[in-house]
């Protein structure tokens, strides 16, 4: 694995750490300064002609500095005689911006996928797309990981009886029945909606949680609203306890003090995007392993999808 480098942006750099740990390798030193402006300014510290590179750069909070960052890197990269360009984005930031929802909108994750491409970048690995359809916004490879697989694991050692996966909308019933599927479990789910205009909204749900553990998944943890919402609504059905799992938490807003004061007895979530406060009811599992593992089949030529079979 000579051939190959690990560069990191300042999104993230502790992640970038571990996934380097796990390859045994250390990162590739690069400057990142900015101009009293605000400008970005990149300096790569050592050559990279002929080598596969691999750039990791979740796009969370600040969402447009990272972006425009990642840019930067990129173009530094190119202009510097790479071979080839990874980016390894754990969190795609614009993804909610999918399609048209109404007139005179934008699809913003349309437009990253068109930037990203023409600055010049040759693969993009993922994690638990908002919408798997943004796969077909790229026309290079696009590698969409699952979550999942290690959610799965810690939800088996918790050994939990009467069990049922639960989604807390419709859109995210694909991704509810899959986690369902891995681990042999019913599902129900939570419809939303307003009885009257300017009433909040409220969770009806389908299925049967009484005395069950319900396990509620999602990709995003955002402001929290929905999921805490949810967690009363299965509480008030007689649920046993409320898991929530989220890949991605970006908790933005008051969602700490919000799940803080929730009927949510935990909330899982993975390292994709980084904590910003601690909290005894947030517990987080690392994603760097498989990371690490999906950088070096890929610098093999071998499978990736092989791991999520």
């Amino acid at each position: 694995m000579q051939d190959f480098k690990i560069f990191t942006g300042s999104a993230h750099p502790n992640f970038s750490k571990d996934v380097a740990d796990n390859l045994n390798i250390t990162l590739a030193e690069a400057e990142i300064s900015r101009f009293s402006d605000g400008e970005i300014s990149i300096r790569l510290c050592e050559s990279v002609r002929g080598k596969d590179v691999f750039v990791i750069q979740p796009t969370c909070a600040p969402a447009n500095d990272n972006l425009m960052e990642l840019f930067i890197i990129i173009d530094a990269l190119k202009r510097s005689s790479v071979n080839c360009i990874n980016v390894i984005m754990p969190y795609f930031g614009y993804a909610r911006q999918d399609r048209k929802a109404e007139p005179r909108v934008p699809i913003t994750a349309k437009l990253v996928a068109d930037l990203l491409q023409r600055a010049g970048i040759t693969r993009l690995v993922t994690m638990d797309l908002h919408a798997g359809q943004i796969q077909g916004f790229f026309d290079i490879p696009v590698d969409n990981l699952y979550g999942s697989v290690i959610f799965q694991d810690y939800i088996r050692s918790k050994n939990l009886q009467n069990a049922i996966i639960a989604s807390p909308d419709i859109g995210g019933v694909a991704r509810a029945r899959y986690f369902a599927k891995l681990l042999g479990l019913e599902i129900v789910l939570i419809d939303k909606r307003r009885e009257k205009a300017n009433e909040s909204e409220v969770m009806n749900v389908i299925g049967n949680v009484r005395d069950k553990n319900v396990i509620l998944i999602d990709d995003i943890i955002d402001t929290a609203g929905t999921m805490v919402k949810a967690a009363s609504a299965f509480k008030e059905k007689g649920a046993t306890s409320v898991i929530a799992l989220g890949t991605h938490a970006v908790f933005s807003g008051e969602a700490y003090e919000k799940i803080e004061k929730s009927q949510i007895d935990e909330v899982i979530v993975t390292d994709t995007i980084p904590l910003k406060i601690a909290s005894p009811k947030i517990k987080v599992l690392s994603v760097a392993p498989l990371f690490a593992e999906v950088i070096r089949r890929i610098n093999k030529n071998e499978s990736v999808n092989s791991l999520f079979i």
